[in-house]
């Protein structure tokens, strides 16, 4: 018996040396680290919320004993996503409005306002998501038929974009809105002497300013509705472009409260209030919060004629589209954003817009740089303009999704000639050698693997058209699953603690049903997450 005692304190000392190291081991996995080689492991420990090795299972399940262990039974695990565009906060608001996205008809839309209606009886009727180019009758619609439906409750419906809007009388009278009233940067439209309620860009914000404030409840309610459904399709990190400065406050005391996990990138409007905020309390940095930014609007979307073409529409003569600010606004706002250390990013939808913008962005950063100032979108590029990215360092940060939800029409908004310098992703890769990818969710789907599929395939989601929409322009998958990880991540300059499973990271991680690098590219779309997991800690479980 006394010849066991020192190999029992062997024993026990070797145990306590080894006891509860880590939090979390996963093993028996296809483990996408998104590092610099790209490489593959088959499991990876969590330590205190971050990533502390990743390797071959053995060799780690000898060096550490975590409290939990996962076997993930040979699934893949992916960095968690990063959206680099989205409208987060907006989204939440719209769970709760009138659905009109998928419409068909003029006729679905008031249908689907006046259920809505019967079920929620006061205040204002707000809905989004209609868009006339998935109907029979291609045109806006106009309000008389919201205004026998509706002669007293204020209505305003906004187009899948966000750039344009149809309000009924009710709504109008009260923002005193009149006949051929102008508003710069948009257009409120007028035939034959009456309003037809049509709103394009900045005349939106005439009838939306007079819609109450949405209480801190409800608020509440829309961010953690967004956080539920993004963590369901494998978002750790969004985006959220165009926020008035007291959404940062409130964001993070939720997120303190541990009620908001979502990881959250905040891009403040581009507004005199905004500005005033940044400057006082300069970039704000927490593992959950970044602020440091403004997000601007050159122009308006394509859908509703409101990108800024250097050329006339295709399908509207002596029509070009319009800029929402001045070109002196712009380059006041980039002079001082670049004296402040702050990030420009820029919606920029048609051609002018983006020369506009790329020239006088240009002319501030002179050349090779750090600043990561980014233009959102770049659609539609006249093909001299895009070496402009490259020469100054200029991020475009696009959505795939776009590409595939406006082939249908593209064409004719802009001839087949300006079309193939459109949606042009693979020759924008080369301009940096990196592309951060995005949705611009609510104005197409939150799910960051369709975005990937698209990106890939350049298709819709029924494989139309069968080659792809120039397919030219479509990324390998490798650079897709980079756009929605890593180069996200580097968009918002954190880069170095989040985007790749690699020791030292947030422990932010997806797992999927399928492998996406290896999958048919017609099974993309039916790919489904699994769990996702933030900090090490799961967050989403699809049982």
């Amino acid at each position: 018996m006394k010849k066991l005692w020192p190999v029992l304190l062997l024993f026990v000392i070797a145990c306590k040396q080894k006891e509860y190291n880590a939090d979390l081991l996963i093993k028996n996995a296809l483990v996408y680290t998104v590092d610099s080689n790209f490489t593959t492991a088959n499991a990876f420990v969590v330590k205190g919320g971050k990533i502390l090795a990743v390797g071959n299972a053995d060799t780690l399940e000898q060096k550490y004993l975590a409290r939990e262990v996962v076997d993930a039974n040979g699934a893949p695990i992916y960095p968690g996503f990063i959206d680099a565009h989205t409208h987060f906060y907006r989204y939440g608001l719209g769970l709760q409005d009138v659905n009109l996205v998928g419409t068909k008809s003029w006729q679905q839309v008031l249908d689907s306002v006046e259920a809505y209606a019967a079920r929620n009886t006061d205040g204002w009727i707000t809905g989004h998501g209609w868009d006339q180019n998935d109907w029979a009758k291609k045109q806006f619609p106009d309000k008389a038929r919201l205004d026998s439906l509706f002669p007293v409750r204020p209505v305003i419906l906004s187009r899948v974009d966000g750039h344009a809007a149809i309000a009924n009388q009710a709504a109008l009278n009260l923002a005193g809105v009149k006949p051929g009233q102008t508003i710069n940067g948009g257009e409120i439209e007028t035939i034959n002497g009456k309003l037809t309620g049509i709103l394009v860009d900045n005349a939106v914000g005439i009838v939306t300013r007079k819609i109450p404030e949405p209480t801190a409840q409800v608020t509440e309610d829309a961010l953690l509705a967004a956080q539920k459904n993004c963590f369901a399709v494998g978002l750790t990190t969004v985006d959220d472009c165009g926020l008035p400065y007291t959404m940062v406050s409130t964001i993070a005391q939720l997120q303190h409260k541990g009620a908001l996990k979502m990881r959250m990138y905040l891009m403040l409007a581009d507004r005199a209030e905004n500005y005033d905020y940044l400057f006082k309390h300069g970039i704000t940095k927490t593992p959950t919060l970044n602020v440091r930014a403004i997000k601007a609007y050159a122009d308006g979307a394509l859908g509703s004629r409101g990108a800024c073409l250097l050329q006339p529409y295709a399908d509207q003569k002596n029509w070009n589209g319009f800029l929402l600010s001045s070109p002196q606004h712009f380059e006041e706002i980039a002079k001082k954003l670049y004296d402040g250390g702050f990030q420009l990013a820029t919606h920029a939808i048609g051609d002018s817009a983006n020369r506009t913008m790329l020239k006088i962005y240009a002319s501030v950063l002179k050349g090779k740089n750090d600043r990561r100032w980014r233009i959102e979108h770049a659609q539609i590029l006249a093909p001299e303009d895009i070496k402009l990215f490259g020469d100054n360092s200029i991020i475009p940060s696009v959505q795939p999704t776009h590409a595939t939800s406006d082939m249908y029409w593209a064409g004719k908004r802009l001839g087949a000639d300006r079309l193939k310098s459109a949606y042009v992703f693979k020759q924008l890769l080369k301009q940096n050698g990196w592309l951060p990818l995005g949705t611009d969710f609510p104005v197409e789907n939150i799910n960051p693997l369709y975005t990937f599929y698209a990106a890939v395939e350049r298709k819709d989601l029924h494989g139309f058209p069968e080659g792809g929409f120039q397919p030219e322009n479509a990324l390998d998958r490798t650079k897709a699953l980079r756009g929605i990880t890593i180069w996200a991540a580097k968009a918002n300059f954190e880069e170095k603690e989040k985007g790749s499973i690699e020791p030292g990271k947030y422990a932010d991680f997806v797992i999927l049903d399928k492998d996406i690098m290896k999958a048919k590219g017609s099974e993309l779309p039916k790919i489904q997450v699994t769990k996702t997991y933030i900090n090490g800690i799961k967050v989403y479980d699809k049982k």
